[in-house]
């Protein structure tokens, strides 16, 4: 009998209970403003940056409306201006140019490696482009941040993290987003901490996160900010930046806080389920796995393979026959975009010169969710499913 998989790639866990009886007391009281206070009362937001910047050892957090305005605002108060171009990944999500562009930047790509990280050579030859780059971590895949920061330091050039699915990560036990100028985290709901939507922005730049308080619409209540900088670095600042409100509420910091105190066996759990695929998926004709080092300490929620050199109707062929049998992959080489995916050159805002090289490992890379609502055993189930329908079609094609 052919087995099947009956899971939803899309079901998240509940929000904890005590997440959950947070958020009751924050709508009882009324107050979901993050300034909205009475005396010696402190929001739940100024909770979750003080927690937040603690667990990565980072000087200031700011809670945000979303990851996407998290980078939007490290761009604007890294001085980037209508016009400028700004240093990115062409294997990414749609937000992360995206981004760019909404602050009038032109994108500048820069390849990826069969590892799924940036191309540290490719980015060498293009540093002199720009004085910013956004860095994505890319479903999780930590590049060489050592030999990344020694060129951007050498370069002047500064680095904005995307950590959207890099929170609790680390790259020889320094955490994800510690390494530029700011790191940019997401809470959305496909992400490791879940309030549906929202972002984190950290920084130990005093003048910088001033100017991205001040941005997040703080108008002077920024000395409410316990996890911000002192009051004399928005001396100025406070004269001089616009107001592009995108503040998180206390009803969403409510709901992370207890996600936040959890992430670390969470990881744990991720880690054991990319295990059990990874090990399903070993030796299979045609199918490359991405090799993960020792110095990077990873959270893997989700699932890369590639099937390097296919045709594009041969991998088409294995993502509609693993989709028959209930296993959802996402194809980052269609011509087309489609749902979440797409590709640079499906980006047509932004100018896109050709790369053959990282187009050849783009039109390969398979993606898959790794919700923690399926078991191991569902892990192992999904396994044979990709590996028996890879094979099939590689020995057709043979």
């Amino acid at each position: 009998m052919t087995e099947r998989f009956t899971g939803s790639f899309t079901q998240q866990e509940p929000i904890p209970d005590e997440g959950i009886d947070a958020a009751i007391a924050v709508m009882r009281g009324g107050r979901l403003h993050r300034y909205n206070t009475v005396p010696g009362e402190v929001a739940e937001t100024v909770l979750l940056e003080q927690e937040f910047a603690a667990s990565v050892g980072s000087a200031y957090c700011l809670a945000v409306a979303s990851g996407g305005y998290a980078i939007g605002t490290a761009l604007r108060a890294c001085g980037v201006k209508p016009g400028d171009k700004v240093l990115t990944n062409a294997f990414t999500l749609a937000p992360v140019p995206g981004a760019v562009a909404g602050v009038g930047a032109v994108p500048v790509f820069v390849g990826v490696t069969e590892d799924l990280v940036i191309d540290l050579d490719d980015l060498a030859a293009k540093l002199d482009q720009a004085s910013v780059l956004l860095l994505s971590h890319m479903r999780g895949h930590l590049c060489d941040m050592d030999a990344l920061m020694a060129m951007c330091d050498a370069a002047d050039v500064a680095v904005v993290e995307d950590c959207a699915h890099t929170m609790g990560a680390a790259w020889n036990g320094k955490p994800s987003g510690t390494f530029g100028r700011f790191g940019c985290f997401s809470t959305q709901t496909y992400k490791h901490i879940n309030s549906g939507e929202g972002g984190l922005l950290i920084s130990d730049d005093a003048e910088g996160m001033a100017r991205a308080t001040m941005l997040s619409g703080s108008y002077m209540l920024y000395t409410s900010h316990a996890a911000g900088p002192p009051p004399e670095a928005f001396a100025q600042l406070r004269y001089e930046t616009p107001n592009i409100s995108g503040r998180m509420d206390n009803l969403r910091a409510a709901i992370l806080r207890p996600q936040l105190r959890d992430l670390a066996t969470q990881a744990s759990r991720w880690n054991a389920r990319y295990a059990v695929v990874e090990d399903g998926l070993r030796d299979v004709p045609g199918l490359t796995l991405v090799p993960r080092t020792a110095s990077e300490s990873y959270v893997a929620s989700s699932f890369q393979f590639l099937l390097l050199d296919w045709s594009p109707e041969a991998i088409a062929d294995v993502q509609a026959r693993c989709a028959a049998r209930g296993v959802e992959l996402k194809w980052f080489g269609g011509a087309e975009p489609v749902g979440f995916t797409s590709r640079y050159d499906s980006w047509r805002y932004a100018p896109a010169e050709a790369m053959p090289a990282s187009d050849r490992i783009l039109t390969g890379i398979m993606d898959m969710r790794l919700p923690l609502t399926f078991s191991e055993d569902d892990c192992a189930l999904i396994a044979r499913i990709i590996r028996a329908e890879v094979s099939a079609v590689w020995q057709a094609a043979a």
